[in-house]
């Protein structure tokens, strides 16, 4: 495995993995969220990052040394890296690696045309029940991934660009009219995380969206007795999304008033009432700065009978 090979990858766990497996080559972690909050289409630029920055700071009290330090630093590493023979990307199946996938991808269009760009995916694994991500593979599994990785054509390179760029638009409805017509794309993880991002919007049933339902259905199927057990209980059961503990604490806060006090995980009246769909509490958590990827989050709403949005007019 060469050396002047550049690995981009999902997280710090997976770089960790790969190096301790003694994979030659530079490494550069992609540490970004990019499925939550606000985003633009030109990755990388002044407008990108101060975006970026405003939400976490604003959603998750990340400081500006912080973000520095641990994204920007690592972004300008990746600018550095001109000189390496082949780009490989290690992404996992969910949503939250799916939308920085495809985010990576636009950026290397831009910035490094003609580069070999190949792809390591994992998820779907013979003899697993589960999809699995890079760091749960065996050492022969990452092997036979990276001999099996897909080397992206230009076509792949530009349907991703162009998948990224309906994301970051104000509309999600030219997103959900094409996201499932690619029958050859080799990003084949890709559809099912867009569906559960289109989910993302709030219900017309209850107001509230996939993400929060799911939380609600878990504290009432398991009935933990903290926080921490209903947040480790969601990090198990999650299939598709891929969020981290950081998330789920966040969205807790948000749909606290739906549970008995801050510090149980059980239901209140009114909680199990918007669970069984007799009451929508879209009134309740409408806001305007609410961003899922280009567009506001409450604009829409997601008819789950259809599995299709529709757009707020008033």
């Amino acid at each position: 495995m060469n050396s002047s090979i550049l690995h981009i990858t999902n997280g710090d766990s997976t770089t960790k993995y790969l190096q301790k497996l003694n994979l030659s080559g530079e490494f550069i972690t992609w540490r970004e969220m990019l499925c939550e909050g606000k985003t633009v289409t030109d990755v990388g630029s002044e407008s990108f990052w101060k975006t970026r920055f405003d939400f976490l700071k604003d959603s998750y009290k990340i400081s500006k040394k912080i973000f520095v330090e641990y994204t920007l630093k690592e972004y300008r590493n990746l600018c550095n890296k001109k000189n390496s023979e082949e780009i490989i990307l290690w992404f996992e199946y969910d949503l939250f690696c799916q939308i920085n996938m495809i985010a990576v991808i636009s950026w290397l269009k831009r910035y490094r045309k003609e580069y070999p760009i190949s792809l390591v995916c994992s998820g779907n694994i013979k003899d697993s029940k589960k999809k699995l991500g890079l760091s749960e593979l065996s050492k022969s599994q990452i092997d036979q991934h990276y001999k099996n990785r897909i080397h992206l054509t230009q076509d792949d390179i530009e349907y991703a660009d162009y998948i990224w760029q309906l994301y970051c638009s104000d509309s999600p409805l030219r997103l959900e009219a094409v996201y499932k017509f690619n029958p050859m794309s080799p990003f084949k993880y890709l559809a099912t995380a867009l569906e559960a991002h289109l989910t993302r919007f709030p219900s017309i049933e209850n107001g509230l969206n996939s993400v929060e339902n799911f939380i609600l259905k878990t504290s009432n199927d398991y009935h933990p007795a903290t926080n921490k057990e209903l947040v480790e209980q969601l990090l198990k059961n999650q299939e598709t999304f891929g969020f981290g503990d950081t998330q789920y604490y966040k969205k807790l806060e948000m749909l606290q008033s739906l549970f008995l006090t801050t510090k149980t995980a059980q239901l209140n009246i009114k909680g199990k009432k918007v669970l069984k769909n007799q009451l929508n509490y879209y009134g309740k958590l409408r806001n305007e700065v609410s961003f899922l990827g280009g567009v506001k989050k409450y604009s829409f709403l997601y008819y789950n009978k259809t599995q299709k949005l529709l757009k707020i007019t008033s």
